[in-house]
């Protein structure tokens, strides 16, 4: 089978090429002006070209030249463009189309323009897809089409795709190739479901993609640690495919009063429950929250370092999570490696695409040939 070639635009730390990468794709390229998370993209894709720049000041030819690549040769063309300027973390008052931070997915039109790759997946937030009354997804598919590409646009569930956790993305799929793209069928439900249509397996939780690890005490582990237990499900036999070791496995030690507002809490519990002597005044919802056994972790972002700004706390321990917990809910494997300080691994991994979600989409990409 033909290895397909992929360049990654926005890479960051290459959540989007990396789950291609683990199907096959052949990563040629990574981009980014995020020099830390360029780096870690650089270790998992020893053989890709990295440019450490700003997309915006940089010139598709160039990179067209560095790689040998003429126009129309490039088989797909993937990332995510900073999107900080539509989303809902950002006050109302405070969002608007001129924004810089917005415009940033017509720097990525151009790249498209520039390479003409077969197949194009674009990944954003959830609400660009009815941002100004749906003025941005109306131009990213005019756009498109006018270049020839079958397009469709939707907004999914990572949960609903085997990723254990509830994070809500846009992805505009486009296809040059004769063939429209075709988004995946979501194979995961609340409840399993066998019917004569269709079989769909749990939604998986939290817990079971991250209790096989070593359990550890607040500010205990060291790496490389060894797994201590076999794998308990299919989702951690998964993660640990070509993996012998843990690295990241360490917890961040916790503040007096942290801990004391964790160890007052029970799995599925945050904030609101905490004990009025120890409630914060303000806070997100979510703060100071503990996973649940059984449900899905709600979105990891790039805060997961703190546990007041998320539930980012074991379910069982009095501790947070640890870096390879939370990249085992975002379902970076085992073996992929981090670079960077806590808080830079923290945002790096916050800010990708689940590699698991993009697995899923290979097949789909594939199809389009």
């Amino acid at each position: 089978m033909k290895r397909l070639t992929v360049i990654d635009l926005f890479s960051g730390c290459g959540g989007l090429s990396y789950g291609l990468y683990q199907e096959g794709f052949k990563i040629l390229a990574g981009i980014d002006k995020w020099d830390a998370a360029l780096k870690t993209f650089q270790i998992n894709h020893k053989d890709a070209f990295t440019i450490c720049t700003d997309l915006t000041q940089f010139k598709p030819q160039k990179l067209m030249k560095q790689l040998n690549l003429n126009k129309g040769d490039l088989d797909c063309l993937v990332g995510g463009p900073p999107c900080q300027g539509f989303s809902k973390n950002v006050p109302a008052a405070y969002r608007f189309l001129e924004d810089p931070r917005n415009l940033l997915f017509r720097n990525y039109l151009d790249w498209v323009k520039a390479l003409y790759p077969k197949v194009v997946l674009m990944e954003n937030v959830a609400p660009i897809f009815n941002a100004y009354g749906g003025a941005v997804r109306y131009e990213i598919i005019e756009t498109l089409e006018k270049l020839g590409y079958k397009t469709k646009v939707k907004t999914l569930w990572a949960h609903d795709y085997g990723v254990p956790q509830r994070r809500q993305r846009c992805f505009f799929f486009a296809s040059r190739t004769g063939i429209s793209p075709a988004f995946p069928e979501p194979s995961f439900a609340k409840k399993e479901e066998n019917n004569l249509f269709e079989i769909k397996q749990q939604h998986c939780s939290a817990w079971a993609a991250i209790s096989d690890l070593p359990v550890l005490q607040n500010g205990e582990g060291y790496e490389p640690m060894p797994y201590d237990m076999l794998p308990q499900n299919n989702y951690q036999k998964i993660m640990r495919e070509n993996s012998n070791i843990l690295l990241d496995h360490i917890t961040r030690q916790l503040r007096e009063k942290q801990f004391a507002r964790i160890s007052s809490l029970r799995a599925g519990e945050g904030i609101k429950d905490l004990p009025p002597e120890i409630r914060p005044k303000a806070g997100y919802s979510g703060a100071y929250g503990r996973l649940d056994f059984e449900m899905v972790a709600p979105t990891i972002t790039r805060w997961v370092f703190h546990p007041g700004s998320g539930r980012f706390c074991h379910p069982r321990e009095v501790c947070l999570i640890t870096i390879r917990e939370a990249a085992r809910i975002q379902s970076f494997s085992d073996e992929f490696r981090f670079t960077g300080t806590y808080i830079e691994k923290s945002h790096q991994i916050g800010n990708a695409v689940p590699p698991l979600l993009m697995r899923v989409f290979a097949k789909h990409i594939r199809a389009c040939f």
